[in-house]
């Protein structure tokens, strides 16, 4: 898995774009998503950014001092860092493989991250709220506001 050391935040700007660009594909509103990807083509490389902050701390391995550790453990461990990297080569490939990548997020959002009661929808709203307010408490704007703007 790319290193479990912190990752640097992103911008709220690059947050904005890359969420944007998920809910359009997962909406199916590829015009939408274009767009996005048209505006910002580092698109592939922000959503590989946005799912190894989504996958490791699912897969990661606990901490050595608790007992959860068992072989379930290690081998979602292994299928995350296989999972990121994949994505990770599959990124060089270019923009052509933002929505392959945004696709295998949603896929992993729905199968991992979605419980009885939300929807896929649901959780990368919460992703993205959660992400958004990191990178503002990291790059606060000059004179900004401490409110934080609701994610539609």
């Amino acid at each position: 898995m790319p290193e479990t050391t912190a990752l640097a935040p992103l911008t709220p700007d690059a947050v904005i774009s890359a969420f944007t660009y998920l809910h359009a594909v997962q909406a199916g509103d590829l015009e939408a998503a274009t767009r996005v990807l048209a505006a910002e083509p580092r698109i592939p490389a922000l959503l590989v950014d946005v799912a190894t902050r989504i996958v490791v701390p699912v897969t990661a391995l606990p901490d050595p001092g608790t007992d959860t550790a068992c072989a379930d453990t290690f081998a979602l461990e292994a299928l995350g860092r296989v999972f990121l990297n994949t994505l990770s080569t599959w990124e060089q490939t270019g923009p052509d493989a933002a929505e392959g990548i945004a696709l295998s997020i949603i896929g992993f959002t729905a199968d991992i991250l979605t419980e009885d009661h939300e929807t896929v929808a649901d959780i990368l709203r919460q992703l993205h709220t959660t992400a958004l307010d990191q990178a503002l408490d990291a790059h606060p704007a000059p004179g900004a506001h401490p409110e934080r703007p609701g994610i539609v």
